[in-house]
């Protein structure tokens, strides 16, 4: 059975800007779904912000076995109930991909637990990506190293958690580097991040680019069936113990009662 992907994109620069338009008239979403559809063993479709629910709706996420996230000028259009919705995916065992400027979408930012910043630059200057892990299954086909003529440069501190693994470091024409290929588990969710992906560039047409985000798809793919009740926090009555148990001690809350829970900070 093919991989169900669905790529995520905000579609805002699209509709805005000349150039991008020019360069993606599909939208970058559906360039990137273009290019996963080449292979035979993912079916990849798209949402948008602008859908109802942004496209993502329980029913849609439970058909989706790896979620790729493209974003940057909306990240706070993105609805909270939304980023929770998507969260509990993951940790439930859905992929997840987040792509370039989606470093800073509310979905990364709070599976990272960090800041997720970084230096920037738009000078379309060469991007130079490194397989910092040759035997890494989503570096599978790619040559030691390969080319983007124009890019924007993301430059360390990259302020994210330290990755299970840097499949990929990018070195710039103007002489930073980045950690451009990292990948995290959170709950039983594979997670990979990869930063390649302005607007204004045609990188996500580049063969290679496209080789990683089919490679990317296979490793971040998890056939085990999705978990359910990821959230749930059950008070186990004193009488459920799976061994003989005496009450020794005074308690807040009575049987079945609900414990305190903080609200989620995005």
């Amino acid at each position: 059975m093919a991989i169900r992907v669905t790529v995520w994109g905000e579609n805002v620069h699209e509709q805005t800007n000349k150039i991008v338009a020019g360069l993606y008239p599909k939208g970058m979403h559906g360039c990137i779904a273009e290019g996963l559809n080449e292979d035979a063993g993912i079916t990849a479709t798209t949402a948008t912000l602008q859908e109802p629910e942004h496209g993502l709706t329980a029913a849609r996420l439970a058909e989706t076995d790896v979620l790729i996230w493209w974003g940057h000028a909306a990240h706070g259009d993105v609805a909270d109930e939304v980023v929770e919705r998507v969260i509990e995916q993951v940790w439930a065992g859905m992929g997840l991909i987040v792509l370039h400027s989606g470093h800073f979408a509310k979905v990364f930012k709070r599976l990272m637990g960090t800041p997720c910043n970084l230096s920037w630059r738009e000078a379309g200057e060469r991007e130079r990506l490194w397989v910092a892990s040759r035997s890494h299954p989503i570096a599978a086909g790619l040559p030691d190293h390969f080319e983007i003529e124009n890019e924007e440069m993301y430059g360390e501190p990259f302020g994210i958690p330290e990755p299970m693994e840097t499949v990929f470091i990018s070195w710039f024409q103007g002489g930073e580097v980045f950690r451009s290929g990292v990948t995290y588990r959170r709950g039983a969710g594979n997670v990979f991040y990869f930063r390649p992906g302005h607007e204004a560039y045609p990188t996500y047409f580049d063969a290679n680019v496209r080789r990683v985000l089919k490679n990317a798809v296979k490793w971040a793919h998890n056939s085990a069936p999705r978990l359910t009740g990821v959230t749930d926090a059950p008070n186990v009555p004193i009488n459920e113990a799976l061994e003989p148990l005496e009450e020794r001690g005074p308690r807040l809350h009575h049987d079945g009662e609900e414990g305190f829970r903080s609200a989620c900070v995005f």
